[in-house]
Formats: structure tokens, sequence, C-alpha cells
């Protein structure tokens, strides 16, 4: 299963907000150029994920969004899923209406594709926005060229 485009906006959308998180609210225009996403489509999935309860807006002059939650409290596994469906490393191990496996019941590779949606799901759901939070001030401490050892 491939994080869609939407998705990957929707989390660097969010990830923006999460480092303003506690400043007050921030125009759209500010999240698309900050994160290079169409300001257009971000304007959709933000609308999205107000519904999804991620993020809240205010109107007016001093308008925009801002996270809903806690960078901490808001989880990569929880935005796909919100945004994409569940995790599965294969379409056909998904429940999906009228795209049943010939093999459902009775695939060798039903355990290998179990065992991958777990890994995925594990490395998701254990990471929040306040991890790549820390992650993103840690690499910035760092200068570039002592990242490199000879």
């Amino acid at each position: 299963m491939a994080v869609t485009q939407k998705c990957q906006y929707a989390l660097r959308a969010l990830f923006e907000l999460a480092r303003r998180h506690g400043t007050g609210p921030v125009p759209a225009g500010e999240i698309a150029e900050r994160q290079a996403i169409p300001k257009r489509f971000l304007e959709v999935i933000l609308h999205q994920l107000r519904q999804g309860g991620f993020v809240d807006s205010q109107r007016g002059k001093v308008g925009g969004f801002y996270l809903a939650r806690p960078p901490a409290t808001v989880s990569v596994g929880d935005v796909i899923r919100f945004m994409d469906g569940p995790v599965s490393p294969v379409d056909c191990h998904r429940e999906r209406p009228g795209h049943d496996c010939p093999l459902r019941g009775n695939c060798v590779f039903r355990g290998v594709w179990d065992e991958a949606r777990l890994a995925l799901e594990r490395v998701y759901d254990t990471r929040s926005l306040g991890d790549l939070l820390e992650e993103d001030r840690r690499a910035r401490a760092v200068p570039e060229s002592a990242s490199y050892v000879i």
C-alpha cells in the first residue's frame, strides 16, 4: 500500500501546524508555501482534516488553521487511516465489497501480508507529530557538514 499524495500533503500540513502549535492560527497560504502543497488542493484537505477532528479553524483577519489536539497525540497512523483507509500492504488483503479474492482462506501469502500489515501499523502508530517535531529539531541542530564522517 502506497500512501497517497493527498495523504502525504495532509501529513505535511499537520506537521507545519504542529511546528506552530500554540502560536495561533496559520493561514492556508502559509502552510501551502512552507510545505510545497498546491493551495487549492490544500484547502480541500484542510476541510477533511477539520471534519476528522485533526484541525480547527478561525475566520477573520487573523484567521487560519491550527491543530485541534497536541502534536504528541496525533499519530501518523491515525492520519493515514483517516485519509487513505485501512493500512494493508496489498489490495487483496483489504476488506472491500466486490473485490473478493478467489484464494481467500487458502492463500499461502496471508501470513506474510498480515505480518507486513502489523509492521506498517507499528511504525505508523508509534510515530506522532510530536516525535517528528523532535526529529526535525535534532536534525536542524546538527550542522550538515557534521553529519558526514570520513
